[in-house]
Protein backbone atom coordinates (compact mmCIF):
# COMPACT_ATOMS: atom_id res chain seq x y z
CA UNK A 1 0.00 0.00 0.00
CA UNK A 2 1.03 3.61 -0.54
CA UNK A 3 2.40 5.15 2.66
CA UNK A 4 0.05 7.69 4.23
CA UNK A 5 1.08 10.99 5.76
CA UNK A 6 0.43 12.15 9.28
CA UNK A 7 0.99 15.34 11.23
CA UNK A 8 3.02 15.03 14.42
CA UNK A 9 4.91 17.03 17.03
CA UNK A 10 8.65 16.42 16.82
CA UNK A 11 11.68 17.89 18.59
CA UNK A 12 15.13 18.19 17.02
CA UNK A 13 16.72 19.72 20.11
CA UNK A 14 15.89 19.76 23.80
CA UNK A 15 14.66 22.82 25.64
CA UNK A 16 11.45 24.70 26.39
CA UNK A 17 8.05 24.35 24.73
CA UNK A 18 9.32 26.38 21.77
CA UNK A 19 11.43 23.44 20.50
CA UNK A 20 8.30 21.48 19.54
CA UNK A 21 7.54 21.57 15.82
CA UNK A 22 4.43 20.52 13.93
CA UNK A 23 5.66 18.43 11.00
CA UNK A 24 4.45 15.88 8.49
CA UNK A 25 5.86 12.39 8.08
CA UNK A 26 5.09 9.22 6.20
CA UNK A 27 3.59 6.29 8.03
CA UNK A 28 3.62 2.85 6.46
CA UNK A 29 1.69 -0.35 6.96
CA UNK A 30 1.89 -2.09 10.34
CA UNK A 31 4.55 -4.76 10.63
CA UNK A 32 4.23 -8.08 12.44
CA UNK A 33 2.66 -7.58 15.86
CA UNK A 34 1.74 -3.96 15.10
CA UNK A 35 -1.42 -1.99 14.36
CA UNK A 36 -1.83 1.41 12.80
CA UNK A 37 -3.94 3.75 14.90
CA UNK A 38 -6.00 6.75 13.94
CA UNK A 39 -5.70 8.75 17.15
CA UNK A 40 -8.57 10.79 18.55
CA UNK A 41 -7.16 12.11 21.85
CA UNK A 42 -3.64 12.31 23.29
CA UNK A 43 -2.66 12.64 26.93
CA UNK A 44 -0.20 15.33 28.06
CA UNK A 45 2.01 14.32 30.98
CA UNK A 46 5.07 15.48 32.89
CA UNK A 47 6.96 12.57 31.32
CA UNK A 48 6.58 14.42 28.01
CA UNK A 49 8.13 17.53 29.54
CA UNK A 50 11.04 15.50 30.91
CA UNK A 51 11.70 14.10 27.43
CA UNK A 52 11.35 17.52 25.78
CA UNK A 53 13.75 19.14 28.25
CA UNK A 54 16.42 16.46 27.84
CA UNK A 55 16.15 14.90 31.30
CA UNK A 56 16.10 11.37 29.88
CA UNK A 57 18.75 11.84 27.20
CA UNK A 58 16.82 10.50 24.19
CA UNK A 59 18.42 10.32 20.78
CA UNK A 60 16.96 13.10 18.61
CA UNK A 61 14.80 13.79 16.71
CA UNK A 62 11.83 12.24 18.50
CA UNK A 63 8.07 12.55 18.50
CA UNK A 64 6.85 13.17 22.04
CA UNK A 65 4.10 11.42 23.97
CA UNK A 66 3.30 8.11 25.68
CA UNK A 67 -0.51 8.06 25.92
CA UNK A 68 -3.44 8.22 23.52
CA UNK A 69 -6.75 6.73 22.48
CA UNK A 70 -8.12 6.03 19.04
CA UNK A 71 -9.24 3.43 16.54
CA UNK A 72 -7.42 0.54 14.89
CA UNK A 73 -6.99 1.45 11.21
CA UNK A 74 -4.88 -1.47 9.99
CA UNK A 75 -3.62 -4.73 11.50
CA UNK A 76 -0.27 -6.40 10.86
CA UNK A 77 0.59 -10.08 10.77
CA UNK A 78 0.53 -12.15 13.96
CA UNK A 79 -1.82 -9.73 15.74
CA UNK A 80 -4.42 -11.44 17.89
CA UNK A 81 -7.42 -9.93 19.63
CA UNK A 82 -7.73 -6.73 17.59
CA UNK A 83 -9.41 -5.85 14.31
CA UNK A 84 -9.99 -2.77 12.19
CA UNK A 85 -12.46 -0.45 13.88
CA UNK A 86 -11.67 -1.43 17.48
CA UNK A 87 -11.47 1.42 19.98
CA UNK A 88 -8.28 1.21 22.01
CA UNK A 89 -5.92 3.19 24.22
CA UNK A 90 -2.34 2.83 25.36
CA UNK A 91 0.08 4.22 27.90
CA UNK A 92 3.77 3.53 27.62
CA UNK A 93 6.69 3.14 25.23
CA UNK A 94 7.52 3.37 22.41
CA UNK A 95 7.44 7.15 22.47
CA UNK A 96 5.53 8.95 19.72
CA UNK A 97 1.92 9.64 20.79
CA UNK A 98 1.82 13.29 19.62
CA UNK A 99 0.56 12.37 16.15
CA UNK A 100 -2.62 12.02 14.13
CA UNK A 101 -1.75 8.41 13.34
CA UNK A 102 1.01 6.00 14.33
CA UNK A 103 2.16 2.39 14.48
CA UNK A 104 2.02 0.71 17.87
CA UNK A 105 2.63 -2.78 19.34
CA UNK A 106 -0.71 -4.59 19.57
CA UNK A 107 0.21 -6.41 22.77
CA UNK A 108 0.49 -3.06 24.60
CA UNK A 109 -3.01 -1.87 23.62
CA UNK A 110 -5.96 -1.79 25.99
CA UNK A 111 -9.45 -2.36 24.52
CA UNK A 112 -11.84 0.40 25.58
CA UNK A 113 -15.22 -0.38 27.17
CA UNK A 114 -18.16 0.97 25.17
CA UNK A 115 -19.18 3.34 27.96
CA UNK A 116 -15.91 5.31 28.17
CA UNK A 117 -15.14 8.23 25.85
CA UNK A 118 -11.85 8.42 23.98
CA UNK A 119 -10.96 11.75 25.60
CA UNK A 120 -11.53 10.32 29.06
CA UNK A 121 -9.37 7.29 28.32
CA UNK A 122 -6.56 9.42 26.90
CA UNK A 123 -6.65 11.71 29.92
CA UNK A 124 -6.78 8.94 32.52
CA UNK A 125 -4.96 5.81 31.44
CA UNK A 126 -1.42 6.80 32.38
CA UNK A 127 -2.38 8.63 35.56
CA UNK A 128 -5.04 6.07 36.49
CA UNK A 129 -2.80 3.04 36.12
CA UNK A 130 -0.10 4.98 37.96
CA UNK A 131 -2.54 5.55 40.83
CA UNK A 132 -3.42 1.84 40.75
CA UNK A 133 0.13 0.59 41.17
CA UNK A 134 1.02 3.29 43.71
CA UNK A 135 -1.98 2.59 45.96
CA UNK A 136 -2.28 -1.16 45.48
CA UNK A 137 1.22 -2.47 44.78
CA UNK A 138 4.09 -0.05 45.50
CA UNK A 139 2.51 0.33 48.94
CA UNK A 140 -0.76 -1.60 49.40
CA UNK A 141 -2.96 0.98 51.11
CA UNK A 142 -5.14 -0.52 53.86
CA UNK A 143 -8.29 0.73 55.51
CA UNK A 144 -7.31 3.11 58.29
CA UNK A 145 -3.91 4.06 56.82
CA UNK A 146 -3.00 7.74 56.77
CA UNK A 147 -1.11 8.62 53.59
CA UNK A 148 0.46 11.78 52.16
CA UNK A 149 -0.18 12.66 48.50
CA UNK A 150 1.75 15.48 46.85
CA UNK A 151 0.20 17.60 44.08
CA UNK A 152 -3.15 16.48 45.46
CA UNK A 153 -5.13 18.73 43.09
CA UNK A 154 -3.26 17.70 39.95
CA UNK A 155 -4.26 15.08 37.40
CA UNK A 156 -2.71 12.17 39.29
CA UNK A 157 -3.32 13.62 42.75
CA UNK A 158 -7.08 13.92 42.28
CA UNK A 159 -7.32 10.29 41.21
CA UNK A 160 -5.20 9.15 44.15
CA UNK A 161 -7.25 11.11 46.68
CA UNK A 162 -10.53 9.72 45.34
CA UNK A 163 -9.28 6.14 45.11
CA UNK A 164 -7.52 6.18 48.49
CA UNK A 165 -10.65 7.46 50.19
CA UNK A 166 -12.57 4.58 48.58
CA UNK A 167 -9.99 2.16 50.03
CA UNK A 168 -10.69 3.56 53.49
CA UNK A 169 -7.51 5.58 53.90
CA UNK A 170 -7.14 8.98 55.54
CA UNK A 171 -5.53 11.29 52.98
CA UNK A 172 -3.26 14.23 53.72
CA UNK A 173 -2.85 16.34 50.60
CA UNK A 174 -0.02 18.71 49.78
CA UNK A 175 -0.58 21.40 47.14
CA UNK A 176 1.36 24.29 45.69
CA UNK A 177 -1.16 27.14 45.93
CA UNK A 178 -4.04 28.27 48.14
CA UNK A 179 -6.64 27.97 45.39
CA UNK A 180 -5.99 24.22 45.27
CA UNK A 181 -6.71 23.64 48.96
CA UNK A 182 -10.52 23.30 48.61
CA UNK A 183 -10.16 21.22 45.44
CA UNK A 184 -8.05 18.60 47.19
CA UNK A 185 -10.45 18.59 50.15
CA UNK A 186 -13.46 18.14 47.88
CA UNK A 187 -11.82 15.07 46.36
CA UNK A 188 -11.00 13.18 49.53
CA UNK A 189 -8.14 14.88 51.36
CA UNK A 190 -9.00 15.32 55.04
CA UNK A 191 -6.07 17.67 55.68
CA UNK A 192 -4.36 19.82 53.04
CA UNK A 193 -1.14 21.78 53.45
CA UNK A 194 0.79 24.19 51.25
CA UNK A 195 4.25 22.97 50.29
CA UNK A 196 5.35 26.60 50.25
CA UNK A 197 4.90 26.63 54.02
CA UNK A 198 8.20 25.46 55.59
CA UNK A 199 6.23 23.98 58.49
CA UNK A 200 4.25 21.49 56.39
CA UNK A 201 6.25 18.40 57.54
CA UNK A 202 5.66 19.42 61.16
CA UNK A 203 1.95 19.81 60.42
CA UNK A 204 1.86 16.28 58.99
CA UNK A 205 3.26 15.01 62.27
CA UNK A 206 0.82 17.14 64.22
CA UNK A 207 -2.24 15.58 62.57
CA UNK A 208 -0.76 12.08 63.00
CA UNK A 209 -0.13 12.51 66.76
CA UNK A 210 3.60 12.84 66.15
CA UNK A 211 3.93 9.48 64.39
CA UNK A 212 4.17 10.52 60.75
CA UNK A 213 2.69 8.60 57.84
CA UNK A 214 3.58 5.10 56.62
CA UNK A 215 3.87 6.25 53.00
CA UNK A 216 4.46 9.48 51.07
CA UNK A 217 3.78 9.67 47.33
CA UNK A 218 6.09 12.41 46.06
CA UNK A 219 5.63 13.60 42.47
CA UNK A 220 7.34 16.96 43.04
CA UNK A 221 10.94 15.88 43.61
CA UNK A 222 13.62 18.40 44.52
CA UNK A 223 11.47 20.89 46.45
CA UNK A 224 9.69 18.34 48.64
CA UNK A 225 12.06 15.38 48.97
CA UNK A 226 13.55 16.22 52.37
CA UNK A 227 10.19 17.27 53.79
CA UNK A 228 8.70 14.01 52.58
CA UNK A 229 11.36 12.04 54.44
CA UNK A 230 10.69 14.11 57.54
CA UNK A 231 6.97 13.26 57.32
CA UNK A 232 7.44 9.49 57.45
CA UNK A 233 6.75 7.22 60.38
CA UNK A 234 9.30 4.70 61.58
CA UNK A 235 10.00 2.19 58.78
CA UNK A 236 7.92 4.35 56.43
CA UNK A 237 8.19 4.32 52.64
CA UNK A 238 8.86 7.30 50.39
CA UNK A 239 7.63 6.56 46.87
CA UNK A 240 9.37 9.03 44.57
CA UNK A 241 7.33 9.06 41.36
CA UNK A 242 7.97 12.42 39.69
CA UNK A 243 10.33 15.36 39.21
CA UNK A 244 8.02 18.35 38.70
CA UNK A 245 10.47 20.64 40.50
CA UNK A 246 13.63 18.81 39.41
CA UNK A 247 15.43 15.63 40.34
CA UNK A 248 15.44 14.72 44.05
CA UNK A 249 18.83 15.36 45.68
CA UNK A 250 21.22 12.51 46.51
CA UNK A 251 20.76 11.03 49.96
CA UNK A 252 23.13 9.23 52.31
CA UNK A 253 21.84 5.85 53.44
CA UNK A 254 22.60 6.87 57.01
CA UNK A 255 19.94 9.58 56.71
CA UNK A 256 17.32 6.85 56.31
CA UNK A 257 18.60 5.20 59.47
CA UNK A 258 18.60 8.47 61.39
CA UNK A 259 14.94 9.07 60.53
CA UNK A 260 13.76 5.64 61.64
CA UNK A 261 14.95 2.92 59.24
CA UNK A 262 13.09 4.40 56.28
CA UNK A 263 12.60 2.93 52.80
CA UNK A 264 12.79 4.81 49.49
CA UNK A 265 11.77 3.63 46.03
CA UNK A 266 11.93 5.42 42.67
CA UNK A 267 8.92 3.95 40.93
CA UNK A 268 7.83 3.97 37.28
CA UNK A 269 4.58 2.75 35.77
CA UNK A 270 6.33 0.78 33.01
CA UNK A 271 7.82 -1.64 35.54
CA UNK A 272 4.38 -2.35 37.02
CA UNK A 273 2.69 -3.04 33.67
CA UNK A 274 5.65 -4.84 32.10
CA UNK A 275 3.68 -7.97 31.17
CA UNK A 276 0.43 -8.25 29.22
CA UNK A 277 -1.28 -9.64 32.30
CA UNK A 278 -0.12 -6.76 34.52
CA UNK A 279 -1.23 -4.23 31.92
CA UNK A 280 -4.71 -5.69 31.54
CA UNK A 281 -5.24 -6.15 35.29
CA UNK A 282 -4.17 -2.57 36.02
CA UNK A 283 -6.43 -1.17 33.29
CA UNK A 284 -9.35 -3.34 34.47
CA UNK A 285 -8.98 -2.04 38.03
CA UNK A 286 -8.97 1.53 36.73
CA UNK A 287 -12.02 1.06 34.48
CA UNK A 288 -13.86 -0.53 37.41
CA UNK A 289 -13.43 2.46 39.73
CA UNK A 290 -14.30 4.89 36.92
CA UNK A 291 -17.46 2.97 36.06
CA UNK A 292 -18.49 2.85 39.72
CA UNK A 293 -18.01 6.60 40.08
CA UNK A 294 -15.12 6.30 42.53
CA UNK A 295 -12.71 8.08 40.21
CA UNK A 296 -14.25 11.06 38.45
CA UNK A 297 -12.47 12.23 35.29
CA UNK A 298 -11.38 15.87 35.26
CA UNK A 299 -10.14 17.24 31.95
CA UNK A 300 -8.69 20.66 32.66
CA UNK A 301 -7.94 21.62 29.08
CA UNK A 302 -8.20 20.46 25.47
CA UNK A 303 -5.69 21.76 22.92
CA UNK A 304 -5.32 21.19 19.17
CA UNK A 305 -2.27 19.06 18.35
CA UNK A 306 -0.65 22.13 16.79
CA UNK A 307 -0.88 23.91 20.18
CA UNK A 308 1.07 21.29 22.12
CA UNK A 309 3.49 23.98 23.32
CA UNK A 310 0.62 25.83 25.00
CA UNK A 311 -0.45 22.64 26.76
CA UNK A 312 3.10 22.14 28.04
CA UNK A 313 3.22 25.69 29.40
CA UNK A 314 -0.01 25.13 31.31
CA UNK A 315 1.23 21.83 32.72
CA UNK A 316 4.62 23.27 33.71
CA UNK A 317 2.89 26.12 35.53
CA UNK A 318 1.43 23.47 37.88
CA UNK A 319 -1.85 25.41 37.80
CA UNK A 320 -3.89 22.82 35.92
CA UNK A 321 -6.72 21.24 37.93
CA UNK A 322 -6.93 17.82 36.34
CA UNK A 323 -5.63 16.40 33.06
CA UNK A 324 -4.72 17.99 29.72
CA UNK A 325 -5.27 16.43 26.30
CA UNK A 326 -4.40 17.16 22.68
CA UNK A 327 -6.96 16.68 19.91
CA UNK A 328 -5.40 15.67 16.55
Amino acid sequence: MTPMRTRLIRIHETGGPEVMRLEEAEIGDPGPGQVRLKQTAIGVNFTDIYNRSGLYGNRLPITLGFEAAGMVEAVGERVEGFKVGDRVAYSGPPIGAYAEARLYPADRLVPLPSWIEDATAASLLLRGMTAEYLLRRAYPVKKGDTILVHAAAGGLGLIMCQWARFLGAHVIGAVGSADKLPIAQANGAEHVFLTGDPAWPAKVREVTDGLGVPVVYDTIGKETFTGSLDSLARRGLLVSCGNASGRPPPIELSALNDRGSLFVTRAALWDYIATRRELMESAASLFDVIHRGVVKPTIAGRFPLADAAAAHRVLESRKAIGSLILIP
